[in-house]
């Protein structure tokens, strides 16, 4: 890191370390700016991407905070994707992750053909972030979202991971069958008639936290007689 990325890291850091730890208020110091805040985006991520490979979680956020800023900028949405895709390589806990789940998804509605892709790499991945990164970003909250996936290339990436051993996949698998039931519940409701056996306790609680008494019932009693 040259001298000027390192005063830029330091004047982060110092920021950081005069609030409250919690994400409004970091938010907050976020939206108050840095000394850079106002150059051009591409000399801004490039003092970004170097803080962000040269410090931990506190200040990451802080990054993901700046690419959160473009994400209307169409013209700029690839570039975003790219580096949260780069930044995900460092990524070890579920907050960031899922906040990059945020880019992800709305890259996704723009440029399914480059990111579809790349949640089907992930989706095989050893490593437990990027196959969560793959679920979550399918829907993340799928309120959020104009375009969706058809309903085969979501299901496609969720049920290799059904019987995955990691607590956070497993809760990845519930996120994205909850708001699979949001946007498609005649086909989610069969997908989870056909898999009752193969979900865990942790998806399957998750999957139908938005359903209606009866069909909560009804899978209830067919997973109770399929154990």
């Amino acid at each position: 890191m040259n001298r000027h990325h390192k005063k830029y890291l330091d004047e982060v850091v110092t920021g950081i370390q005069s609030v409250s730890s919690v994400i409004p208020a970091q938010r907050a110091l976020h939206k108050s700016g840095f000394s850079f805040t106002k150059e051009p985006f591409e000399t801004q991520l490039e003092i970004w991407n170097h803080i962000w490979a040269s410090s931990g979680y506190r200040v990451q956020i802080h990054a993901f905070f700046f690419l959160e800023r473009w994400l209307n900028r169409k013209d700029l949405l690839g570039t975003v994707w790219q580096t949260s895709v780069l930044w995900q390589e460092d990524v070890d806990d579920w907050p960031l992750n899922d906040s990059f789940s945020k880019i992800n998804t709305k890259a996704l509605e723009l440029h399914p053909h480059q990111v579809y892709p790349q949640l089907v790499q992930w989706n095989q991945s050893g490593n437990l972030w990027k196959r969560r990164q793959s679920l979550v970003s399918l829907l993340y909250y799928s309120r959020t979202k104009k375009e969706f996936l058809p309903f085969h290339q979501i299901a496609v990436l969720v049920q290799p991971l059904l019987t995955d051993k990691e607590y956070y996949v497993q809760k990845g698998v519930g996120w994205t069958l909850r708001e699979m039931y949001n946007v498609y519940p005649e086909e989610t409701y069969l997908f989870l008639t056909l898999h009752i056996k193969d979900i865990s306790a942790i998806a399957f609680t998750i999957s139908i936290e938005k359903m209606d008494e009866v069909r909560k019932g009804e899978l209830k009693r067919h997973r109770k007689q399929n154990r």
